[in-house]
């Protein structure tokens, strides 16, 4: 039994008072950012080297490197969103886009989820930033990307999941013949 009392509600996030019934019956008030959720996608090219975005975020406090990622639109299938942002973001396509995981992203207050994916046989594409974003578009190794997270360079939560769960599922996939 939960009743929710609205703050603020945003184009990404909707702010709530909630009340809570903790698994030890006491009743709690928590503030709540419920999301739509996300996708994000690490590309990876024939010769191994990942493309990522260097990406101004205000609340981050300047540039942060991370992998395509955006907001799931209204009934949109994380995997659509995934090859949308790919394509608008880095001007990339998949030829074959495997699932990794799901991540919670911080649920001490938020219910985001983001949808982690692997790009693969990558080919250019055709997309076009939204307007409030300023990116630049970042090749190098898989091991410098993985250097950069292992020094704290790479900060970005959904962008270190996607790079270590990335690199034990492409060396799966290579020694089974997935």
């Amino acid at each position: 039994m939960s009743s929710r009392r609205p703050i603020y509600r945003g184009r990404i996030v909707d702010l709530g008072l909630e009340t809570a019934v903790l698994p030890d019956g006491r009743t709690v008030e928590l503030e709540v950012i419920r999301h739509p959720g996300a996708a994000a996608v690490l590309p990876v090219h024939t010769d191994g080297s990942v493309t990522l975005v260097h990406q101004y975020r205000h609340a981050g406090g300047g540039m942060h490197y991370e992998v395509p990622a955006g907001v799931l639109e209204p009934g949109e299938a994380p995997a659509t969103c995934a090859r949308r942002e790919l394509a608008e973001e880095v001007r990339l396509q998949a030829g074959r886009l495997r699932p990794l995981t799901m991540i919670h992203t911080t649920p001490g207050f938020t219910d985001e989820r983001i949808h982690l994916f692997v790009a693969t046989a990558l080919s250019p594409a055709q997309g076009e930033l939204d307007a409030d974003e300023y990116i630049q578009v970042v090749r190098m190794p898989m091991g410098q990307a993985l250097q950069m997270a292992a020094e704290g360079r790479i900060t970005d939560a959904k962008t270190i999941c996607a790079l270590y769960l990335g690199v034990r599922a492409l060396d799966e996939w290579a020694r089974t013949g997935a």
